[in-house]
């Protein structure tokens, strides 16, 4: 399964910007497309209409930084979705998917997430979204009705795209789901770029394309987005409404891994947080969930 190519990407970015906004005047006549012709993408990033279409139809080879930046400039790019058009244009015309090695955290991530302690809710997420770790607190707030012991265990690890698209009791927790969503499309796009032969992201998205039309229709929008702070407002199952603001703390040591970090924006939600910690606390004695996993196949 081909995540992507560069040509598809290309016509999404294209059928978004219209004549208007680069300064094209259209005097009224009738268009058949959304947004730019080729001709008039090619004309204004500087390259030739029969060198650009081929670039749509896969058949122009290694397109130049210079002209991706050209084609990112006209098609009014940020910074993820010109990251995300210069890793489609580095990937190999005839690509295999391979099956990597199950995630494991590094020990550095885990002795940070430790440090964190139990009062401030905090995962670690894989590559593909894969809860690899997290403290029982954060735990009780994203997904509480899954085993805390879950992520040690390759075959029950809880991954969070599944869970958000394809499961009602997280879907119910996110009271902004819409917005929610569409970050989460859009990052997995971006991981996808990067990781154009992971067999294991191709296998995902495929599931949840086939088994959720909300992530279908936002898959098929194009966008891309990377994901580092928001807001979650939440509708607990246990303690009520809790806004939360999160941040992403990138790993050096495993660059794919994300350690997420969930704080109170509002004194209610800090209040309802302290309840969760407290709950946890009480049913056992605080422990982060840094074991290693054991040797089951991935999911």
């Amino acid at each position: 399964m081909e995540l992507e190519s560069l040509g598809a990407y290309l016509k999404t970015r294209r059928d978004r910007v219209t004549p208007a906004d680069v300064g094209l005047r259209t005097y009224g006549t009738a268009r058949r497309v959304p947004g730019l012709r080729r001709e008039e993408l090619a004309q204004l990033a500087g390259v030739s209409v029969g060198y650009y279409t081929r670039l749509e139809q896969g058949q122009a080879g290694t397109a130049s930084q210079q002209v991706l930046d050209a084609l990112a400039g006209v098609l009014q790019l940020d910074s993820a979705e010109s990251a995300h058009l210069h890793n489609l244009a580095r990937q190999p015309t005839t690509s295999r998917l391979v099956r990597p090695r199950p995630e494991r955290p590094h020990p550095r991530v885990l002795a940070l997430l430790a440090s964190l302690g139990e009062t401030m809710p905090a995962v670690v997420l894989g590559r593909r979204g894969d809860v690899l770790a997290w403290n029982r607190t954060g735990h009780a707030l994203v997904a509480e009705h899954v085993d805390f012991d879950a992520p040690h265990d390759l075959a029950r690890r809880p991954s969070i795209p599944r869970m958000f698209f394809l499961n009602s009791l997280t879907r119910n927790l996110h009271r902004n789901w819409d917005e929610l969503a569409r970050i989460h499309v859009a990052y997995l796009r971006l991981t996808a770029g990067r990781y154009s032969a992971d067999a294991r992201l191709a296998e995902l998205i495929g599931e949840l394309a086939m088994r959720s039309g909300d992530f279908a229709k936002l898959w098929a929008k194009g966008d891309v987005a990377d994901c580092t702070v928001g807001t979650m407002r939440l509708q607990h199952p246990t303690v009520g409404g809790v806004d939360v603001d999160y941040q992403v703390w990138l790993q050096p040591d495993s660059p794919d891994h994300r350690l997420e970090v969930y704080t109170p924006n509002d004194s209610a939600s800090a209040d309802a947080l302290r309840l969760l910690h407290s709950q946890a606390a009480a049913e056992q004695e605080p422990e982060v969930a840094l074991s290693e996993p054991s040797r089951h196949p991935d999911r």
